[in-house]
């Protein structure tokens, strides 16, 4: 007997029986923040240069957020998430917050990351 279950892990996706990717999303910015976490003494040190801590973010951060992105069905909404999560790293690394009211455009364009929306078209 193989009991009914509303969500399971294969292959490293979240699988639901509505067919929603949520879970998948949540995820995938979860670990991203535990990459973020693990490379944190090269992306807040403030003697690296802002390119090499962009050139870092892209070689291991946004891999990781965007593994399996490739067979997700997005929503404007869920989009809007993994742009909230990546601005926020971006924005950590770069010593600014929104105190600061730097636009997010140039603060991508500081570190030469461009969005993530973008990346997963």
């Amino acid at each position: 007997m193989i009991p009914k279950v509303d969500k399971f892990k294969y292959l490293g996706l979240i699988i639901q029986q509505n067919g929603d990717i949520d879970e998948d999303i949540n995820q995938g910015i979860k670990v991203g923040w535990q990459k973020w976490k693990y490379t944190s003494g090269v992306l807040c040190d403030k003697m690296v240069p802002l390119g090499l801590k962009g050139k870092v973010y892209r070689m291991v951060v946004r891999p990781t957020v965007l593994y399996g992105s490739e067979c997700w069905p997005l929503k404007k909404t869920q989009v809007q998430r993994l742009t909230v999560a990546e601005i926020r790293m971006i924005r950590w690394m770069c010593g600014y917050t929104r105190i600061d009211r730097i636009r997010n455009g140039v603060i991508g364009d500081l570190v030469k990351v461009a969005p993530i929306g973008d990346k997963m078209r």
